[in-house]
């Protein structure tokens, strides 16, 4: 997504496909993360084009922020997507953090606490589903009343991303389901316990997402590894042989993930290489 050239997303949607993939995500940033400009895509229009050319996939945002969409129009946006898909949209939604403050001070758009920008996620999502359901917002402390009524409707499937213990909460009570970006397989074990017990019977899936980097061998991956080092992007991301993806995905599948969404990253290769791993 962080190009100029919208050709590059769709290709890549098109071979996620071709390899058997289930969905694609697109992450909602007005410039790269951890700088001050650079060419980026907008996630509803990309994902609006993959719904029509490779109708079989799901399509969703992870995550767009709650501070920078007025809920009104990310309601908009994630119905429209919805149609698009003929139901197959996913509306991940988060809170933001340190990183994104560049982006607010940039376009205009007020940097708040982690306390508020939470609090502001929660009642996002709470007017979302109204909004979804047909039904009016009555307006709270940081969302203000929406009469709407949204036209035509959608109902996407509502995600909240973040690792916090208040956006676990968050996700327990608001969300279809939560993401966990990053976590390892025991760090993701604990938070999905987390999300089981904070829902308290409320049906919340847990998914799993990350960069992830696979080799064919450990020379391989050693090789990928230090290609990514000399363009200095971060080393401290999943890697592994495809045989230990497999495992990984075992791990995080027994502890409740219901997706396992994979920036694959370290090589050309790297869709088909994650496939292959995962495919049963």
């Amino acid at each position: 997504m962080f190009t100029a050239d919208a050709r590059r997303p769709l290709a890549e949607a098109a071979r996620a496909a071709a390899a058997g993939y289930d969905g694609v995500f697109a992450p909602d940033h007005l410039f790269p993360p951890g700088r001050s400009s650079g060419a980026t895509l907008d996630p509803f229009g990309i994902l609006s084009a993959v719904a029509i050319g490779e109708p079989r996939l799901h399509v969703g945002t992870l995550v767009s922020r709650a501070s920078i969409r007025p809920v009104g129009l990310l309601a908009k946006l994630g119905a429209a997507i919805d149609q698009l898909s003929g139901g197959r949209a996913i509306l991940g939604v988060g809170a933001g953090d340190s990183v994104s403050r560049s982006e607010h001070e940039a376009f205009g758009f007020p940097f708040a606490s982690a306390t508020e920008r939470v609090a502001i996620l929660d009642e996002t999502v709470a007017a979302l589903r109204r909004l979804f359901a047909g039904e009016a917002w009555p307006g709270g402390i940081h969302v203000p009343a929406l009469a709407g009524p949204l036209v035509p409707p959608g109902r996407p499937d509502i995600w909240i991303g973040g690792r916090s213990d208040a956006v676990l909460s968050t996700a327990a009570r608001r969300a279809d389901a939560w993401n966990g970006w990053g976590l390892d397989a025991e760090g993701f074990a604990d938070a999905a316990a987390t999300l089981r017990r904070l829902a308290d019977g409320r049906e919340v899936r847990p998914t799993w997402g990350g960069f992830v980097l696979v080799g064919r061998s450990g020379d391989d991956i050693d090789r990928r590894l230090a290609a990514r080092k000399a363009r200095g992007l971060p080393t401290d991301i999943w890697h592994g042989t495809t045989g230990q993806l497999r495992s990984f995905a075992d791990s995080v599948e027994d502890a409740g993930a219901a997706w396992l969404i994979a920036h694959a990253v370290g090589g050309d290769d790297g869709i088909e290489l994650i496939a292959d791993a995962v495919r049963r």
